[in-house]
């Protein structure tokens, strides 16, 4: 076949008229209604997400390294770049220096009276916040109370005509639902994007305290924290809060804070300005096969308590070291984060129901909640131990030197949480340094952080060695 043959029936089948699409079409009907329904939820929904602008003055240290930027996001990799006008800084020689910063977020007005749920991290540390309203309208807020252990936060604008977000139920979704998030990335206001919902329950991701997120991979980029996901009813089902990614751009895996566990914190961050938490005084490590076996567990579910505090609430209601706990209230327990969940957002004083089974035998055992330490941590592999210098911290693995960009011979204790005032935080400490001595004693895991933390006086003021990817450094903490 020579090539003008192939060029001659080229042509004709270009000049061939293509099929109609007929649009009477059911198939096309079907499709353009849809497009609308979608965009009817979208028109209902936009007018209730606001854009968050915040401003931050920042102090810096003459000849001194910049620590505890709260605009840093936690050094966290799911929070690099997340506003792009939110920067670490560096090194600055001679004088103090002064400067602001700004970042941008989104934000759920949930409302009449003009509360706006959204993230912490986006307006926890903030000076000024402004919020403009799908109308152009702008507002000088309020911040009504914060939770930096979900990265949750609420606050207020005085304003009338406004659209509220009605709330879902996240228990109720499933995986494979499609889902819409709305908010403001890069500065570009009121953006929808698309998706499903890809898992639910995730944990272990160090982005907050309590996590228990739904993943979605509808498009969240730098500027959608705190907004909405919404489910096809046009109801808000999560709080997108973080991405993974490792170019500061979407790749396809987002996090959203399921509305169940947001609407809790917001009704007490509304109605008492703080959260109040329940608090059992466990350690906790989740379950697996071997210990399943080993234990006389029928499946590989459930909390095992690792350690009890003593005169603590567990203690005083009989739960021991290797109890497996299966059940709150009847409800099953699929590992430590769902427990440190449910016994987290249930009020303290309440007495629950844990069932558990202790060398075979199962038990139910009636437990009165007490409060949560103010800067408390109980979790597998943590301590609150460090309450008294303000962090919490956690053995250090070679996966987390991994994750870091730590030398996996370095051996120390990872700080995870750094609690707001607190003496360490004033230090100027961060999640994702490394503690490697204090008072000049080498630390290695957590039982000798604990250890060496026992025998501190912060008044007096505690020598510790903190190591980052630069380095390491000598600092003081003392309280007072």
């Amino acid at each position: 076949m020579n090539r003008g043959f192939i060029y001659l029936i080229s042509c004709l089948l270009l000049l061939m008229p293509a099929p109609a699409i007929s649009k009477t079409s059911p198939e096309l009907q079907k499709l353009i209604q849809e497009s609308k329904a979608r965009a009817d939820i979208v028109a209902a929904t936009q007018v209730a997400v606001v854009h968050i602008h915040v401003e931050k003055t920042i102090r810096s240290k003459a000849g001194g390294q910049l620590y505890n930027n709260p605009f840093d996001q936690f050094n966290n990799r799911f929070f690099d770049q997340l506003f792009p006008g939110l920067r670490n800084q560096r090194q600055y020689p001679g004088q103090p220096r002064e400067f602001k910063q700004e970042g941008a977020g989104s934000g759920s007005i949930v409302d009449s009276e003009g509360h706006i749920l959204t993230n912490n991290h986006v307006v926890g540390e903030a000076d000024k916040i402004k919020v403009r309203l799908f109308d152009g309208r702008e507002f000088d807020a309020r911040i009504v109370g914060t939770d930096p252990l979900t990265d949750l936060a609420v606050i207020k604008i005085d304003a009338d005509g406004i659209t509220t977000l009605p709330m879902g139920d996240s228990d109720e979704i499933r995986i494979g639902e499609t889902v819409i998030a709305i908010g403001n990335p890069f500065g570009l206001s009121h953006t929808v994007t698309m998706g499903i919902v890809s898992a639910k329950g995730r944990s272990n991701m160090d982005i907050a305290d309590y996590e228990d997120f739904i993943q979605t991979d509808a498009a969240i980029n730098p500027g959608n924290s705190g907004g909405p996901l919404v489910n096809l009813e046009g109801k808000i089902i999560g709080v997108n809060t973080a991405i993974f990614t490792r170019t500061g751009g979407y790749q396809g895996i987002g996090f959203s804070v399921p509305i169940n566990m947001a609407k809790k914190v917001m009704d007490q961050l509304i109605n008492k300005g703080k959260v109040s938490r329940g608090w059992l005084g466990i350690l906790l490590q989740d379950m697996s096969s071997d210990l399943a076996q080993a234990l006389n567990v029928d499946k590989n579910r459930g909390a095992l308590v690792a350690e009890v505090s003593k005169d603590s609430p567990a203690d005083r209601g009989g739960l021991r070291r290797g109890d497996v706990i299966l059940k709150l209230n009847g409800k099953l327990i699929k590992n430590a984060d769902h427990l440190k969940n449910e016994v987290g957002l249930t009020s303290p004083d309440t007495k629950i129901d844990l069932e558990v089974i202790r060398k075979g035998d199962k038990k139910v055992l009636s437990v009165k909640l007490g409060s949560r330490p103010a800067q408390g941590y109980a979790a597998a592999g943590r301590t609150d131990s460090g309450t008294a210098l303000g962090l919490a911290v956690k053995n250090f693995t070679p996966e987390l030197a991994k994750q870091f960009g730590y030398s996996q011979s370095v051996s120390g204790v990872l700080i995870t949480n750094v609690f707001p005032n607190s003496a360490a935080a004033r230090a100027g400490l961060r999640p994702g340094l490394l503690v490697l001595e204090i008072n000049q004693e080498s630390i290695n895991d957590v039982n000798g952080f604990e250890a060496a933390v026992r025998k501190v006086d912060v008044r007096k003021g505690v020598l510790m060695l903190i190591g980052s990817q630069r380095g390491t450094q000598y600092i003081i903490i003392k309280d007072g």
